[in-house]
């Protein structure tokens, strides 16, 4: 039988179980489609060092599939209109993928089954458990992080599969090598993308260094790569596997020590796992201002072009969210902390619609994962998982509490030119948000 197999956020060939379920297929055609250049909230594209570290994530992908006799097939298009001519020209019978959180993929994945006349299969994503094992059904998921914990607690993550030594061949001949990426990483944060460096990032934080052991304290640092684990960017494009990282964790605290900080890093899991099913649950709704939600408090939302502009920019008035701003342009990476103190400054002080700040960190953040990056500023907005509904950071405090010299702040220019709030022109005057 031929297959095809269309790769999403699952770029990697260990630990994947939707991979692992076509390895019997007589010939197998290997497709990723590029991200759609959507435009949404006044942002559009793939910010430059999102971009090169998946494009290194598919050049590593491709040459270990070559390494299999097999290669990889990257394409533009939307899935509903690119996967059935390559089933029709190449005599596909069926169709599979993993399965990934997101409105617009939940979409692309009907009209895809409504234009097959085969089977398509759709494979558990990168969660730690599988929907099955849920101690609810999904549309019971509870509405508050403490209680999904509680209830997930005597659930064991679904154990790693090792990559198969041999893929069935393609019925391609030959594809095309990812082109190569024309961009850097930033010296700041010199992550490349990609599986094996995924892989040593995980082995570096908790056994090599053993910085897994001071987590707790260290994981509010502003700089990447200080006291973050950094694993996310991997995670977000599939070339980790969170049940690889969770077998870390394990492994560590079998073989080491178990303690305050890797216990809160296993919960770091437990949040993007929640994020991730939450986002099945919410749909559309996690695109919207106010979720489903009628929360008073951003019934008056409006938005302030200019305002955004210089959020973006990193040039407002507030010198640490300019230099956690200028951070994400030109790194990709922005720590947890910071991305609440900018939400936060988005929200509070500017007044602006949330999605808009999500929005620009899509474009730039090189571990977006529409279900955590949504969720997140969802829960700082007040219309998500929040019980308290909303959080308003007082900056200052947190410049002192996390940038008590202001090294942070110097080192990427926090400190702008003072400018007037408003300019008084027809072009930038404030509208009613919808």
């Amino acid at each position: 039988m031929r297959q095809l197999y269309w790769f999403q956020t699952d770029l990697r060939l260990q630990d994947n179980p939707g991979l692992s379920a076509h390895l019997d297929a007589n010939q197998l055609l290997l497709v990723y489609l590029w991200p759609k250049n959507r435009p949404w909230c006044n942002v559009t594209g793939i910010g430059q060092q999102r971009e090169r570290f998946l494009l290194e994530s598919l050049r590593e992908l491709h040459q270990q599939l070559q390494q299999r006799g097999q290669h990889l097939l990257i394409l533009q298009g939307s899935p509903e209109l690119v996967i059935p001519d390559l089933v029709r020209d190449y005599r596909i019978e069926h169709v599979a993928t993993s399965r990934t959180p997101g409105f617009y993929e939940r979409k692309s994945l009907d009209n895809l089954r409504a234009r097959l006349s085969i089977p398509l299969t759709v494979h558990s994503g990168n969660s730690l458990f599988r929907e099955s094992a849920l101690p609810f059904a999904l549309p019971d998921l509870p509405g508050h992080f403490a209680e999904f914990r509680r209830q997930v607690a005597s659930i064991a993550p679904a154990k790693p599969v090792p990559a198969a030594d041999a893929l069935p061949p393609s019925p391609v001949q030959y594809a095309a090598v990812p082109p190569i990426e024309t961009h850097a990483p930033h010296t700041a944060l010199p992550v490349r993308g990609g599986s094996s460096n995924g892989q040593r990032r995980l082995r570096q934080f908790i056994f090599e260094e053993q910085d897994i052991v001071d987590y707790k304290a260290t994981r509010n640092c502003l700089d990447g790569l200080d006291g973050s684990s950094t694993l996310s960017p991997w995670l977000a494009d599939g070339s980790l596997s969170v049940r690889e990282v969770a077998q870390g964790i394990s492994r560590f605290e079998q073989e080491h020590l178990r303690n305050a900080s890797t216990e809160h890093l296993f919960m770091e899991l437990l949040w993007r796992e929640y994020f991730h099913w939450r986002a099945y649950q919410d749909d559309v709704n996690l695109f919207r201002l106010r979720a489903g939600k009628q929360q008073k408090r951003l019934s008056h939302c409006t938005f302030e072009p200019r305002s955004f502009a210089r959020w973006c920019q990193g040039d407002t008035e507030y010198p640490l969210v300019n230099a956690l701003m200028r951070q994400l342009v030109a790194t990709g990476w922005m720590s947890n902390r910071g991305r609440q103190i900018a939400a936060s400054c988005l929200i509070n002080e500017l007044a602006l619609d949330w999605r808009y700040g999500a929005a620009f960190f899509e474009k730039h953040l090189l571990d977006y994962d529409v279900a955590s990056n949504y969720g997140n500023w969802q829960y700082i907005a007040g219309v998500g998982a929040d019980p308290r509904g909303g959080r308003h950071f007082n900056l200052e405090k947190q410049a002192r509490e996390h940038d008590p010299d202001g090294l942070f702040t110097e080192k990427w220019g926090g400190r702008r030119p003072p400018q007037p709030e408003f300019v008084v022109d027809a072009a930038d005057w404030p509208i009613q948000g919808n």
